[in-house]
């Protein structure tokens, strides 16, 4: 059996990358080659998004472009749950389908088409509700000093424009056990900030504890002593509790953030898309149990049937709360879900105008808000370092990863910043999205300093 080089590709998001990490470490442990260059690869290993339209576009995109170039390709993920037969028909260059249930098999997989040229694997369960509680290993992609840790998969939840609980199949949590060993392995191996990912993360336990268990573990994972950051994306509404806001309140680790996506503001609109009321309501407890939380939140303009009124509605809302991160996506008919039979599909050029809008709007906010920062000292994780510009690259604990700020940094002459860890930083300037600073002195720093000198005075 020859030994192809295989190189990976990966669209879409966070839970994704996840199951591309799971997939190298399997295909690495098996004695695999594998490569994050596809040009110096055989075999292409491509995980793809199918969530909205221009995701599958992307993905289309990214495996013709491929195909084109001679390589063999492993079509992995939501597109490949979503259009397995499609997929063989159109692209002769597709040597195996994996679905997002099956993701565990991808060594098989490989091996298979790997001895023999002319086969052509399906890995796609029917009904993707499989799910390993086991760790498995992990080869990590990302900066070094965050990592995702994947708490669940699927969705129970029946939104009228969503499609992942067809992708994805029902909500199945894994155990707080399997997760602290997963989240211990990170650290050891220096990770410093812990995302908890999954398409609902306060949804988390329901199905193996009879209750929401999110706070539980947070609390766990609060012990673990190598980690600085424990960052939760994908609130619920509803599921928004005062015992899962009260612990991130209390537990020192996990930093102040909130990551709510409400969709909307208007009744009508929010019924339309299935979605939970009064979105205000649940504003206001995360403002009042977590007093310094910064909140992110998206919202899709355009629904089917959205007026004016509507819109209006919307765009005074989030002026009222002033949202401290906000993504706004214009809705994406599907063929699969319901609203894509909805009458009154608005046009794209009225989805667009809405948007622009509303994005104008949250860029005065946010300059206010990122304003307010200036003269603050705050503490950032590391990331990247620009040789060009001499400056240092990280996020603030109300920022995740690609979504959210970025923070610049400049060091001093006593080289305070290092790779991958949490510095103090005093912000010097801002812009609407992003701020400048330079490195100072930390508590921790300071206490360090005088720790040494106690032990030279004692020497001497």
């Amino acid at each position: 059996m020859r030994n192809p080089k295989v190189g990976v590709v990966t669209l879409g998001c966070p839970k994704n990358a996840t199951d591309t990490e799971v997939m190298l470490g399997l295909l690495n442990e098996a004695g695999f080659q594998v490569t994050f260059d596809p040009d110096d690869a055989e075999m292409c290993l491509v995980n793809t998004c199918s969530f909205i339209g221009d995701a599958r576009k992307e993905s289309v995109r990214t495996l013709v472009e491929l195909a084109d170039q001679g390589k063999e390709l492993i079509i992995a993920g939501c597109l490949a749950q979503h259009f397995k037969d499609e997929l063989l028909v159109e692209i002769p260059e597709a040597r195996a389908v994996v679905g997002t249930g099956d993701i565990y098999k991808i060594v098989d997989v490989i091996k298979s088409v790997a001895s023999d040229s002319s086969l052509r694997v399906v890995e796609v369960s029917p009904i993707p509700n499989d799910y390993s509680d086991e760790v498995l290993p992990r080869m990590l992609t990302g900066l070094g000093a965050s990592a995702y840790l994947k708490i669940a998969e699927g969705c129970d939840h029946t939104c009228s424009f969503c499609i992942i609980p067809m992708l994805r199949g029902k909500f199945r949590s894994r155990s707080i056990e399997s997760l602290l060993k997963e989240a211990r392995i990170l650290a050891k191996a220096g990770v410093k900030e812990i995302i908890l990912v999954s398409q609902d993360s306060t949804y988390y336990g329901l199905d193996l504890y009879g209750r929401l268990a999110l706070a539980d573990l947070l609390i766990a994972l609060n012990e673990i002593e190598e980690l600085d950051w424990i960052r939760v994306m994908y609130f619920y509404p509803t599921e928004t509790t005062d015992e899962i806001l009260e612990a991130i309140n209390r537990l020192d680790k996990v930093v102040k953030y909130v990551d709510i996506p409400l969709q909307h503001s208007h009744p009508e609109v929010l019924k339309g898309m299935k979605r939970p009321l009064h979105p205000e309501k649940v504003m206001d407890k995360v403002r009042k149990l977590v007093p310094d939380v910064r909140v992110r939140s998206t919202f899709i303009v355009g629904f089917p049937g959205e007026t004016e009124e509507h819109f209006e509605h919307l765009l005074e809302f989030i002026t009222r709360y002033k949202f401290d991160r906000l993504g706004v996506f214009t809705y994406s008919k599907q063929e699969e879900v319901p609203s894509g039979h909805m009458l009154d599909q608005l046009p794209e050029r009225v989805k667009k105008a809405r948007r622009s809008k509303l994005m104008r709007a949250q860029h005065s906010i946010a300059t206010e808000l990122n304003q307010a920062m200036v003269g603050q000292e705050i503490d950032v994780i590391i990331e990247r370092y620009d040789e060009a510009k001499d400056v240092y690259i990280g996020r603030s604990q109300w920022d995740a990863p690609e979504v959210d700020n970025l923070v610049y940094v400049k060091d001093t002459e006593e080289k305070l910043v290092e790779m991958a860890e949490v510095v103090k930083v005093r912000i010097d300037s801002a812009k609407p999205y992003d701020l400048f600073g330079t490195a100072v002195t930390s508590d921790r720093d300071a206490t360090t300093s005088d720790a040494r000198t106690l032990v030279a005075s004692s020497a001497n």
